[in-house]
């Protein structure tokens, strides 16, 4: 489509390869945004499986768009050598998948008011992450989390000056349940972005739905990519149920919207979605 690539976290889908794999052929779609397989987030497995991984990848003609890593996903106070240790093991996991991006996050701090007091130890961290992907052709995407030092737009334009080598995932939904507007948010970073996470949500109540029927500004945000001659991923990640390892995803704090029982069909849902407003409102 154009410019866009799709791609999806296939997790949501099933925990099985093959029906990931099933389920997005069906669609047209030919990457993943590789996050949970076969019951365990892929920075669980051992570099052997994910060898295997990567033969029933390609023997579909499937490829990842980027490793949907937990990186960066501690608290600011937790242990950073282990975590440091799993992002090298990450690295290792992107090379024998072949694809450039790792996305990350900026480490959950306290939300009492006290954020900046953390931005040097947060800082520190990403400066190690940054040191340890040098030379392995891996780009670090930052995605805006809710509760992390870069869940505003100016703490995310902060990292992404800080350091050059680090580039943006846009994740619309996350940014509404900040309370920020995601065009002005989109304005602030438009030009560090490199890959999009398509999730909306609502203003009201935080709750994700699916893309155009939130506050997200997707359709709009998508025609300015495409007047920049942007060039890369949109990766769908519905959430729009219960799916296996969403609590632990969103901390029980924003709801699902049950639209359907099936986790194929809410995932068609999703995909058809961003589909609509590709067709008729963008291309």
């Amino acid at each position: 489509m154009n410019n866009f690539i799709l791609s999806a976290f296939a997790d949501e889908i099933d925990k099985d390869l093959t029906v990931q794999m099933d389920v997005l052929d069906s669609h047209k779609i030919k990457h993943i945004e590789m996050r949970g397989v076969n019951g365990r987030n892929i920075t669980e497995h051992s570099l052997n499986e994910v060898r295997e991984i990567k033969k029933q990848l390609d023997a579909r003609g499937f490829a990842l768009s980027a490793v949907g890593s937990p990186i960066g996903k501690i608290k600011i106070t937790d242990d950073f050598l282990p975590h440091l240790d799993l992002f090298k093991h990450t690295l290792e996991i992107a090379q024998i998948m072949e694809t450039k991006y790792i996305r990350m996050f900026s480490f959950f701090v306290p939300q009492n008011g006290a954020i900046t007091l953390y931005k040097d130890e947060v800082m520190e961290r990403l400066e190690k992450l940054v040191d340890a992907s040098f030379g392995s052709g891996v780009t670090l995407l930052h995605e805006n989390e809710k509760e992390i030092y870069g869940d505003t737009p100016a703490r995310c334009l902060e990292i992404l000056q800080t350091f050059p080598q680090i580039r943006a995932t846009f994740d619309p939904a996350n940014f509404i349940q900040c309370g920020v507007d995601t065009l002005k948010a989109f304005e602030t970073l438009e030009d560090y972005v490199d890959y999009l996470h398509i999730k909306d949500a609502r203003k009201s109540d935080g709750a994700v739905v699916p893309a155009g029927a939130g506050d997200g500004n997707i359709a709009e945000i998508l025609r300015r990519l495409k007047r920049r001659g942007f060039e890369g991923f949109l990766s769908i990640e519905p959430h729009l149920a219960d799916f296996d390892g969403f609590a632990g995803l969103e901390g029980g704090k924003f709801a699902a919207v049950n639209v359907v029982n099936s986790q194929i069909d809410k995932f068609a849902i999703a995909a058809n979605a961003l589909k609509n407003i590709l067709e008729e409102e963008v291309l």
